[in-house]
């Protein structure tokens, strides 16, 4: 049933509401189809679920292999920066006991 409101001025500000049956477009003795999960039957919904199943698993498969790859690419970054970083900071040892040596008194 459906609820419409029409102001009117007989009551005030209030708005008054009819009540309406709902008119539908099948003739009498037109029975409306079902929704087409209650049609499954209990393997088809096993089934369902099954496939269901196995599609997520396959989606977190693949979610994890993309997952392991950035890793692998994350640590291959992580350790081109440490091998940079191991140079430079040798380079900087070496600059350090030149200078060192420079300013140093020698005594002979």
């Amino acid at each position: 049933m459906a609820v419409t409101g029409d102001e009117t001025a007989t009551t005030g500000d209030m708005p008054t509401y009819q009540i309406r049956a709902p008119t539908t477009a099948l003739p009498q003795g037109v029975v409306m189809a079902a929704s087409p999960g209650s049609l499954h039957s209990p393997q088809q919904l096993a089934e369902e679920a099954t496939r269901k199943r196995e599609l997520r698993l396959m989606k977190n498969r693949e979610a994890a292999k993309e997952c392991r790859r950035r890793k692998k690419e994350y640590v291959k970054c992580l350790e081109s920066r440490v091998a940079v970083l191991e140079v430079q900071n040798k380079k900087l040892i070496e600059e350090l006991e030149t200078l060192k040596d420079i300013c140093s008194p020698k005594t002979d």
